[in-house]
């Protein structure tokens, strides 16, 4: 009976990350029920900055800004991982705080740049805002839906490996290896059935953005069908792999020296 102690974790394991991860989906429909209601953001176009928190958090944020005022002159950014202002006044908060990461000096390298700026009051207040509205997903929100699911799969593995280390074990006379099979495949089944019900009804996952949130962003992708997007929209809504320009993408890829600070 020592495939039993297997069993036991096994079984905690499956249940405690499909339990997490319906709470995690109640407390989505819940939210996006709360917004609907309140109707707070639900007809409205986002703005170059919401777009970019809602699609890849706060430093989706400081990447978006750190290349339109790259674009604008207003900054420059060398393809050796280097930022340096060349106009001092940013034109609205969120700029300011990108200014003020890179410090007194005027020059820093963009990896640090990029974690500064991403922890500042200006982008705190984006991330509050949208979440009052109901488009982002609270800190204090708990897990969220793409955390919950990727426990899930965790789970899912775990129970895999130890039903693979109970049928190793010898032989037991009064349990046969068919039945303790069976025993660690109702867990695996159970962890399965969640991903393919989170699959159906609540994907896409996304750490930032609500239902409604993701909502907005599908609706800002449709408006651009057909047509070329603009190059900031698609850096917010994809990242700095939207770059096409070299010198700009190697400005965002460059690790080799260390930073100042």
């Amino acid at each position: 009976m020592l495939w039993l102690l297997l069993l036991l974790p096994a079984w905690v394991f499956a249940g405690t990350a499909c339990t997490r991860l319906c709470l995690a989906a109640v407390r989505a429909a819940a939210t996006d029920t709360v917004t609907d209601r309140g109707a707070a953001g639900a007809e409205r176009d986002l703005t170059l900055y919401e777009a970019a928190f809602l699609s890849g958090g706060p430093t989706r944020v400081a990447d978006v800004t750190l290349v339109s005022m790259a674009r604008q002159r207003r900054l420059l950014l060398a393809h050796t991982g280097w930022a340096t202002v060349v106009d001092p006044h940013g034109r609205d908060d969120i700029e300011r705080s990108v200014i003020g990461a890179i410090g007194p000096e005027g020059q820093s390298r963009i990896a640090p740049v990029r974690t500064r700026a991403a922890r500042t009051e200006a982008v705190r207040h984006l991330a509050d805002r949208l979440v009052r509205t109901g488009l982002a997903v609270p800190d204090a929100a708990g897990l969220t839906i793409g955390a919950a699911v990727r426990q899930v799969r965790a789970a899912a593995l775990a129970v895999a490996v130890l039903a693979a280390a109970a049928l190793l074990l010898p032989a037991q006379a009064d349990t046969s290896r068919l039945m303790a099979g069976l025993w660690f495949l109702l867990p695996f089944i159970l962890s399965l059935s969640c991903l393919a019900i989170a699959r159906f009804e609540v994907h896409p996952y996304s750490p930032w953005a609500s239902p409604a949130g993701q909502r907005l962003l599908g609706a800002l992708l449709r408006q651009r069908d057909g047509v070329e997007r603009p190059f900031l929209v698609s850096v917010a809504l994809r990242g700095i792999r939207a770059i096409g320009e070299p010198e700009l993408r190697a400005a965002f890829a460059h690790r080799d020296a260390p930073h100042r600070d």
